[in-house]
C-alpha cells in the first residue's frame, strides 16, 4: 500500500475561501490525511473518493455480510469484488453500496450447456468477476482512489463531487474489453439479505451511452434511489446475467466495448434520493466534461479548505494522525439534496455524534449548523419525530436516546437562529414527551426510571440518556421563557439518581416494585437485539458515568470529588477482562474497563479535571493518544461513527472537551500539541500553546487565556468564536 498526494501550486493559488469556512486557500495539509486509516479491524473505514459531506463515496468493495463490511472494504484483502458509489464511514451497520460497477475482460458463462447426448445442464452466469490487486498498486488521497486490477491488467481510478462520480478504466490488455453493472450488490449484513433487499428495480437503457433507473431498498431501513450512468463512447451490447438466486430483483448486466489497448473507459455516475432527473442534472451541473484530473483536483481543494480550518505544529506522525482525524469529520452527514437545491442532510448517527462531533462543527463550519437543524426539522415534519439516526433521509431508530436535542439546543444557545425556533421547541418536546420507537416515556413518567421487568433490554442506558436529553430541553425551554416545561424537564434530567445503587456504588437495573437486579455483575456487556441485558454496548463500569448534565449531582451519589476521583480511578485500574466480549464487538480500545473505542466512554477522563484532578485527565489523555491511535490502516481503536472517534481526537489534542455538550462549556484537559491555530469562519483566530511541550512534559503547570490567568476548570464556546491565544505552561511535574 502507498499514499498519493497530489500538489499543484496552481491549485493552491486558485482556491477561495469556503463561504462561512475559515480555511485558507491551499491543498498542503491534504498530504497527511490518509484515507487508509481505520480500514481495518474495526474501524469500519473506506479509503474511497469522496468531498466534505458529499453525498457521493466512490470505492472499492472488497468483501460483504459481515460485521466487519459495513463500509465494503478491509485493508487485509487482496481482491476487490467492484466499486460502488455511496457507504457508510465507522458505522456498526451495513447498508448502501448502491450501482457496483467492476471492469473485467475475457469471456463469461450466461447460457446453459450441454455435456451429454440428451441431457442439459444449466450453468448459471458467472457470480465472481472480482480481482485480485496489490497493495503497492493501490493509491488514495482525500477526492481520490486508484487501483490496478491484476486479473484483468486494468488500472481504475476515480474521482467525486458532491453528488456525482466520474471513473476512469483502462484496459491495458488485448482481451475483450467490458464492465459489469450490479445493482443487486449492496452493503448487506447476510447471504440471505442479499438476495432479499432490493423490493424493486427498474432499468432504462435510454440510448447507447446513457442507462438510468431506481432501486427501492430494505436493509437498515426502506428507502428508494435513482441513478443515471454515463459513457464517453458507446456500449455495443448489452447482456443480462442470469439470476444468483430467485429472490432477486434487481439484474446485473454485462456491457461490451471496443477498445484498443491501453484505451481508457470514461464513466459518470449520480445517485439522488429523488429522482431520475435529478441525478441527470447532478452530473450536468457537477462534471460536464469527461476530466477526471480536473474533478481530482476540485476535490482536492475543496478538502484543503477544510483541513486548513485548524493549522498545527507537530511531528510527521501528529500531523497525520489529526489531519486523517479532520479529513474523517467532515465525511458525514451527506447533503442528500441535488445539485441547485437548498442543502438536506442526512447520515446523522446522533447516538455517537453529539457528544463532540457536533460541538465541533460550530467552531469549524458554523455555516452547516443551521442547515443541519433545518434538515432534522424537515425529517420531523415528515415523520413525526426528530431523527434517531437519520440515514437517506428516513430514520432506521438505531441506538438510544433522542440526541438530536442536545444538537439542537446547542445550535440555539450558541446563536444559531437561521430555523424557525417554535416548530425546533415544539420537535423537541413532542419527541421527548410522546412514545414512539426507542423513546417510552409513559413508562419513564410513572416510575422515575425504565424498571428491567417491563423495558427488557438496555433499561439502564435509556434511562441515563433520556436524562441528559431531558436537561437540554429544560435549558431551551427555559431560554424561551417556558418555565413549566423547564421544570418539568430540569426533574426528569435527575433520573439517573433513580439507578444508582450506593451499596456498590453502579447504576444498576431495578424492577417496577424498586428491587435491584441479582445477580449483579458491573463487568457483563449487554446490548440489544443480540444478547439482551440492561445496558447498551457497555457495562456497568463504562455507564455509571453517563451523567454529563450534572457532575456534581453524580459526585454529591459518591459523597464528593475526592470518593468519585477514587471510584473513577478504578475504572481505568481494574482488570480489562469483560464477560460477553465476544458479544459486543463495539467495546475496544480498554484501558482498565474504560473503553475508549466506544462512545459512552469519551467524556469520562474530563470528570477528572471537574473532580479537582486534572493531573490525572492529563496522564490519561496522554496514554490514549499513544495506546489508541496511530497512523496506520488499524489506527483507530474502534468503529469511526461518522467522525466521532475522530473528534474526541482533535478536540483532545486541542486540550478541551465537551463534557456537557450543549451550551458550549469545554473541560480543559492537556493539549497533545505544541500548538494550534483554528482558523475561524468570522475571520479572527484562536491559538492553543503548549508551551514547554515535551513527550515527557505532559501535565498543566499553569493556563492563561489572553495572557490572564485561567485558573477555573472550563473555558466557554464564547471564548474561541472571540479569537485569542490559550496557553497551557506543560511541566513534567504533577
Amino acid at each position: 500500500m502507498k499514499r498519493y498526494f497530489f500538489l499543484v501550486a496552481a491549485v493552491a493559488a486558485a482556491a477561495t475561501i469556503l463561504a462561512g469556512c475559515g480555511g485558507k486557500a491551499t491543498t498542503k495539509y491534504n498530504q497527511y490525511a490518509n484515507p487508509f486509516v481505520g480500514a481495518a479491524d474495526n474501524g469500519h473505514c473506506n479509503p474511497g473518493a469522496t468531498v466534505p459531506f458529499g453525498n457521493i463515496q466512490v470505492g472499492p468493495q472488497t468483501g460483504n455480510f459481515t460485521w466487519a463490511y459495513t463500509s465494503g472494504y478491509q485493508n487485509r484483502d487482496r481482491s476487490i469484488m467492484g466499486f460502488s458509489h455511496n457507504r457508510l464511514s465507522g458505522t456498526g451497520c451495513h447498508d448502501l453500496g448502491d450501482v457496483l460497477l467492476m471492469p473485467f475482460t475475457g469471456n463469461y458463462t450466461t447460457t446453459a450447456i450441454v455435456t451429454q447426448p440428451g441431457a442439459k445442464i444449466a450453468v448459471p452466469a458467472k457470480e465472481d468477476f472480482s480481482s485480485p490487486f496489490s497493495k503497492e498498486n493501490e493509491t488514495a488521497e482525500p477526492g481520490y482512489y486508484s487501483v490496478k486490477l491484476d486479473a484483468y491488467d486494468i488500472t481504475a481510478s476515480m474521482s467525486a463531487t458532491e453528488h456525482a462520480a466520474i471513473h476512469n478504466f483502462t484496459y491495458n490488455g488485448s482481451d475483450k474489453p467490458r464492465l459489469l453493472l450490479d445493482f443487486q450488490s449492496a452493503m448487506v449484513s447476510g447471504q440471505n439479505q442479499f438476495h432479499t433487499h432490493v423490493l424493486e428495480s427498474s432499468q432504462v437503457f435510454e440510448n447507447d451511452h446513457v442507462i438510468s433507473g431506481m432501486c427501492r431498498t430494505r436493509v437498515w431501513l426502506d428507502r428508494t434511489y435513482y441513478y443515471v450512468i454515463e459513457f464517453d463512447r458507446p456500449y455495443t451490447a448489452a447482456t443480462e446475467l442470469e439470476k444468483r438466486d430467485p429472490r432477486e430483483k434487481a439484474p446485473r448486466y454485462v456491457l461490451d466495448f471496443d477498445l484498443e489497448p491501453g484505451e481508457t473507459l470514461k464513466v459518470k455516475v449520480s445517485v439522488s434520493s429523488r429522482s431520475v432527473e435529478r441525478a441527470r442534472l447532478n452530473i450536468a451541473q457537477e462534471i460536464p466534461g469527461w476530466d477526471l484530473e480536473k474533478v481530482r483536483k476540485q476535490a482536492a481543494k475543496e478538502w484543503g479548505r477544510y483541513l486548513s480550518l485548524i493549522e498545527i505544529e507537530g511531528t510527521q506522525e501528529q500531523k497525520d494522525v489529526f489531519y486523517t482525524s479532520m479529513y474523517h469529520l467532515f465525511i458525514h452527514p451527506n447533503n442528500i439534496a441535488d445539485a441547485n437545491e437548498d442543502p438536506y442532510y442526512s447520515t446523522f448517527s446522533f447516538w455517537d455524534t453529539y457528544r463532540a462531533a457536533h460541538p465541533l462543527y460550530t467552531i469549524l463550519t458554523p455555516d452547516k449548523v443551521d442547515y443541519f437543524v433545518q434538515s432534522a426539522l424537515g425529517h420531523y415534519d415528515q415523520q413525526g419525530f426528530l431523527p434517531i439516526w437519520a440515514l437517506w433521509g428516513g430514520d432506521n431508530y438505531c441506538m438510544i436516546g433522542n440526541h438530536c436535542v442536545p444538537v439542537i439546543v446547542d445550535a440555539y444557545l450558541k446563536g444559531h437562529r437561521n430555523f424557525d425556533v417554535e416548530k425546533a421547541y415544539e420537535a423537541v418536546k413532542r419527541s421527548l414527551t410522546v412514545d414512539h420507537i426507542n423513546s417510552d416515556w409513559t413508562v419513564l413518567d410513572k416510575y422515575g426510571y425504565l424498571p428491567y421487568d417491563i423495558i427488557d433490554e438496555e433499561s439502564v442506558s435509556r434511562t441515563l440518556e433520556y436524562a441528559y436529553d431531558d436537561y437540554c430541553a429544560a435549558q431551551f425551554a427555559k431560554a424561551l421563557g417556558k418555565m413549566d416545561d423547564y421544570e418539568f424537564f430540569l426533574k426528569r434530567s435527575e433520573n439517573y439518581r433513580n439507578v444508582f445503587d450506593p451499596a456498590t456504588g453502579f447504576m444498576r437495573p431495578k424492577d417496577s416494585k424498586g428491587n435491584w437486579a441479582t445477580p449483579f455483575s458491573p463487568f457483563a456487556l449487554a446490548q440489544a437485539g443480540n444478547m439482551g441485558g440492561q445496558y447498551t454496548e457497555g457495562n456497568a463500569w463504562q455507564y455509571t458515568w453517563h451523567v454529563q448534565q450534572n457532575f456534581e449531582g453524580l459526585a454529591e451519589l459518591y459523597g464528593g470529588h475526592e470518593q468519585l476521583a477514587a471510584k473513577l480511578d478504578s475504572l481505568f485500574t481494574v482488570p480489562s477482562e469483560v464477560e460477553g466480549a465476544g458479544e459486543v464487538s463495539d467495546v475496544s480500545g480498554l484501558i482498565g474497563q474504560y473503553a475508549q473505542g466506544n462512545e459512552p466512554s469519551h467524556h469520562v477522563v474530563y470528570f477528572f479535571t471537574l473532580a479537582d484532578r486534572q493531573d490525572r485527565a492529563a496522564e490519561l489523555i496522554h496514554e490514549i493518544f499513544a495506546t489508541q491511535y496511530k497512523d496506520d490502516v488499524d489506527g483507530l481503536c474502534g468503529n469511526d461513527d461518522c467522525g466521532q472517534m475522530s473528534a474526541w481526537y482533535i478536540f483532545s489534542a486541542l486540550g478541551f472537551y465537551p463534557v456537557n455538550p450543549c451550551g458550549g462549556e469545554y473541560v480543559l484537559g492537556a493539549p497533545q500539541l505544541p500548538k494550534a491555530t483554528i482558523n475561524l469562519a468570522n475571520g479572527k483566530h484562536f491559538t492553543v500553546i503548549a508551551e514547554n511541550y515535551a513527550p515527557d512534559n505532559i501535565y498543566v503547570k499553569e493556563m492563561y487565556l489572553n495572557g490572564q490567568p485561567l485558573t477555573g476548570k472550563t473555558i466557554h464556546h464564547d471564548d474561541i468564536m472571540a479569537g485569542g491565544t490559550l496557553k497551557f505552561v506543560m511541566s513534567a511535574e504533577r
